[in-house]
């Protein structure tokens, strides 16, 4: 039964460590995930990556609208095409945006649940969101790739 984790914020060091390959996909894996996966879902993210609920593991776990949610273990980008600026929160950097560069389109492989080679190849969200979660399990956060003074702002909460 997948349980609620606690989303660690900036400038928590777990945020900053590079995190470790999954050497096999077990049952441990398989309850991170689930509980990786809800609570994406509870804090209303598209993404989310082990190091952000406190566990140092090169998983990432990706949901985009209408549409189930999956994870990517040991993730790597293999190829990258174009650059576009875009707006970008975190939920551990919470009250803020920023524009950031990210790649038009991208390839990347890893394992899924079953620890079965995988494949994806993705633009837009999709894309936008696999390069910066794989950024999390490098220890970097969206607002290291800020490049302008101004390019972060400070959000309202919208039930404000």
């Amino acid at each position: 039964m997948a349980k609620l984790r606690e989303i660690r914020v900036v400038p928590d060091p777990v945020l900053r460590r590079k995190a470790n390959r999954v050497p096999a996909v077990d049952e441990s894996i398989v309850q991170l995930v689930e509980d990786m996966v809800l609570t994406m879902q509870e804090s209303d993210g598209v993404g989310l990556a082990a190091p952000q609920v406190g566990v140092s593991l090169r998983i990432i776990v990706l949901q985009m609208p209408d549409e189930e949610p999956f994870c990517i273990i040991n993730p790597e980008i293999t190829k990258r095409k174009g650059e576009v600026e875009l707006t970008e929160g975190c939920l551990s950097v919470p009250g803020y945006q920023g524009e950031v560069l990210r790649s038009i389109s991208i390839v990347a492989k890893g394992l899924n649940i079953k620890g079965e080679k995988i494949k994806i190849k993705a633009s837009g969200l999709l894309s936008q969101a696999i390069e910066h979660e794989t950024d999390h399990l490098d220890g970097i956060i969206y607002t290291d790739r800020i490049e302008e003074d101004g390019k972060l702002y400070k959000i309202e909460p919208e039930d404000a």
